[in-house]
């Protein structure tokens, strides 16, 4: 078991279910407006999804809508393509992320150093139901304590969360 895991685990209770909901439900838009079921939209099939949404975007607005979703430059929007440009756009969100983030540090974090100390950590886990041996207990900090220090620090932890968010959102998208 890794600090990326352990942590991971816990957070995700609180986030990734709405994100995978969220991913899913336009997943399911995607696919309803992907009339020809080819895998991408078309300018109509995506205006018409837009339309679906309360957006009345103009023939212009929708060729440079088109050609600043369409990355590989084949004239159509993919999946990944819809989710790229919507995940741009929502850097509120991200910000709420990393308050959420650093509000699990604080929870870790239980003398309010600023660092999560290998006793602190062991804590925190037994106490989110996830006792930890003395091997486990080691590893997490190996894998977390990158200056080498003996703690964790706030960027190391969302440094290790961060990895662990990226490898966890790649698994959804696909």
């Amino acid at each position: 078991m890794s600090l990326l895991q352990c942590c991971f685990d816990y957070i995700e209770n609180k986030m990734s279910k709405l994100k995978v909901n969220q991913l899913n439900q336009l997943r399911n838009i995607f696919a309803r407006f992907d009339m020809d079921s080819d895998g991408s939209l078309t300018i109509m099939e995506l205006a018409a999804l837009l339309r679906s949404l309360g957006l009345k975007p103009s023939g212009d607005q929708m060729h440079v809508l088109l050609a600043n979703m369409d990355s590989n430059g084949n004239g159509f929007v993919e999946f990944d393509e819809l989710v790229d440009a919507i995940l741009h756009d929502m850097s509120a969100e991200i910000l709420l992320n990393q308050e959420m983030l650093l509000g699990v540090f604080k929870c870790f974090d239980r003398d309010g150093n600023g660092y999560i100390s290998a006793a602190e950590l062991a804590g925190a886990m037994a106490k989110m139901g996830q006792p930890l041996t003395y091997r486990e207990l080691t590893e997490m900090m190996t894998e977390a304590d990158t200056d080498g220090d003996g703690v964790i620090s706030f960027n190391e932890f969302a440094t290790v969360m961060g990895r662990s968010a990226s490898d966890f959102l790649g698994l959804a998208f696909w």
